[in-house]
């Protein structure tokens, strides 16, 4: 974690704004960077580069590090990130961190990968609305990054190297110094595991009155699974999901579970940012109805109030900031 978190303050160190970004089809000065030196480079701090560099959308603004900030464990702070000319994305953008071994990617898992994802947010005319293929074609024809594909790969950037370095760096954003992760390794000592309270709201969320766990398992706290949790009444509440990707009846309403690595740290929260804290969370999930009244086909476990007491609340809130790596603790503690 320590290297990575070294390569980030270093792309941060190099990543500032000078003239106007080099392709030829473009006429509009946009912000560029001062490039570090090419034998400096690895993959994983190539594909930071290109992860923080606005090249690959279609007017030169917009990178991928525009909704996923760093300082909020690659998430955004808002429900709803803006894209190209300000439109407003159709979901909350999700933290990129701790997703190598996932499954299925976006809240509808249409990506199965980390590469195979990459394509959907560059194409996406709500956030950097370029097309692929011209997107190779800036990388090919810019002199920085054909020194650096050829260096890294050995040969000129296609397709498949762009993806994957961006997929590296993604990919290197794994994170395991937390309070809990030392407390199941009784690394303890002077405070460095959980406190009382949050050892408590493990028991909570391990209980099959709170059922938690049946969801939100280790490493990363997610079953890699796909529920309905009652946020669609095809009204108000209208997003279908993952049945916009499977057709099937029975995935309406349904999304992507994800994983709880940092989840303090990445308000707001569901598909729809409709959460702002973690206890609004915990107040949902204890009894859905009382915010929707009237869901379609909502998960079997959540059809009835789980009647959390109010310290079995504040314990589980308490656990789940222990779930906070240490390079966030500073601004997000984890005992608060």
């Amino acid at each position: 974690m320590k290297k990575v978190f070294g390569i980030c303050v270093f792309i941060s160190a190099v990543l500032v704004f000078s003239g106007s970004l080099f392709d030829s089809n473009q006429k509009i000065n946009h912000p560029t960077f001062i490039y570090p030196k090419i034998d400096t480079l690895t993959e994983i701090s190539l594909g930071a580069l290109l992860f923080n560099d606005p090249i690959l959308s279609l007017d030169s603004t917009i990178a991928c590090k525009s909704c996923h900030l760093e300082e909020f464990a690659f998430s955004d702070t808002i429900p709803f990130s803006s894209g190209m000319e300000k439109a407003q994305g159709k979901r909350n953008a999700p933290s990129v961190m701790n997703t190598i071994n996932r499954e299925h990617l976006f809240w509808d898992g249409r990506a199965k990968n980390l590469a195979d994802q990459m394509h959907f947010p560059v194409q996406d005319g709500l956030e950097m609305a370029l097309k692929f293929s011209e997107a190779i074609q800036r990388i090919q024809k810019h002199p920085f990054y054909q020194k650096a594909f050829e260096k890294i790969y050995h040969q000129q950037p296609d397709s498949t190297t762009l993806v994957s370095a961006i997929a590296a760096f993604e990919g290197s954003l794994e994170t395991s110094n937390t309070p809990n992760d030392r407390w199941l390794n009784d690394d303890t000592l002077h405070g460095r595991g959980m406190s009382q309270q949050q050892i408590r709201g493990r028991d909570v969320f391990r209980s099959e009155k709170a059922k938690c766990l049946d969801c939100h398992f280790t490493p990363d706290f997610t079953g890699d699974e796909f529920l309905n949790i009652g946020i669609f009444n095809g009204k108000e509440y209208n997003d279908s999901g993952r049945f916009l990707i499977t057709r099937k009846p029975e995935d309406i309403g349904k999304f992507r579970v994800p994983g709880l690595r940092n989840v303090a740290v990445t308000a707001p929260y569901m598909h729809n940012g409709m959460f702002s804290t973690l206890r609004q969370v915990i107040d949902y999930y204890d009894n859905p109805k009382k915010f929707i009244s009237n869901s379609v086909q909502i998960d079997a476990r959540l059809s009835k109030p789980l009647g959390l007491t109010e310290q079995e609340k504040q314990d589980l809130e308490a656990f789940l900031r222990a779930l906070t790596d240490d390079r966030f603790s500073k601004k997000f503690p984890n005992n608060r």
